[in-house]
């Protein structure tokens, strides 16, 4: 399904037809198919999946982007649709996305589920992403997929599991290059740290034992800023934890979602 917000086509979908909403935002390059492997362990929810802006099925605009923007995306989407209340489930952009929706409308986050992801860049220098920007623009999204996937998968997944890591790789592919320079824009610029300890809602704080992109010092900044959250490591998995290891990772969410729902 498609609707218009914001100025923008955004692609979404919904699973389920009773219980709670679940929001549930990828990462950057990826599209709402990289939650396939959560959709049973959330039955019993109403899960909203959508593209955003400049992924998979989503119309782009013109970046930079921030993550205000990305946020009132969501919003409107969630208004178009009714929904007034929700859990946020947000990977990596999707868990900046969320931080920040949490912070501007505190009212219609009941949980803040936070999986591999930021509140500010320590060690990750904005030439850097100015320099992945530049990299896409010049020589096409092709350049930047297989980098990505190196720092995404553990070399063990990538080798052992070919046929999940094309999948991926296909969906940064699809990826606009608008969209791909606006996300990395946003994403740049997160600095929520300060303002974590705003958010009073129950939250999870996911992060893959082996995730160089967003460590563990990254999701600890965030667990110990956070007023009421968990913190859980998942074992042998780099940054796409919900994809390598979604057993652990489903299980995370599932014995957060028993107390926070």
């Amino acid at each position: 399904m498609k609707t218009t917000i914001n100025g923008t086509d955004i692609s979404y979908s919904i699973i389920g037809d009773q219980g709670p909403w679940i929001v549930m935002s990828h990462s950057l390059g990826c599209t709402q198919a990289m939650w396939d492997h959560q959709l049973e362990v959330l039955k019993g929810y109403r899960l909203l999946r959508y593209d955003t802006r400049g992924h998979g099925g989503s119309g782009s605009s013109e970046p930079p982007y921030t993550l205000d923007l990305l946020a009132d995306d969501a919003l409107m989407l969630m208004d178009h649709l009714g929904i007034q209340k929700a859990h946020w489930l947000g990977f990596s952009m999707g868990g900046m996305i969320g931080q920040v929706l949490a912070l501007k409308y505190p009212d219609r986050v009941l949980s803040l589920m936070l999986a591999d992801t930021t509140s500010e860049h320590k060690d990750t220098p904005l030439s850097m992403w100015q320099e992945r920007i530049r990299t896409a623009r010049e020589q096409g999204i092709p350049t930047v997929a297989g980098p990505a996937i190196t720092r995404w998968f553990t070399e063990e997944f990538r080798t052992h599991d070919p046929k999940q890591t094309q999948w991926v790789t296909d969906m940064i592919l699809e990826t606009t290059i608008d969209g791909w320079c606006g996300c990395c824009a946003a994403i740049a610029d997160v600095h929520t740290t300060d303002r974590l300890h705003e958010i009073t809602c129950p939250a999870l704080v996911i992060v893959g034992e082996r995730d160089i992109g967003t460590p563990l010092e990254a999701a600890l900044t965030i667990h110990r800023n956070l007023k009421a959250s968990t913190l859980v490591v998942i074992s042998d998995a780099a940054h796409m934890t919900c994809i390598e290891q979604p057993e652990q990772f489903n299980r995370a969410l599932t014995l957060f979602l028993n107390t926070a729902a």
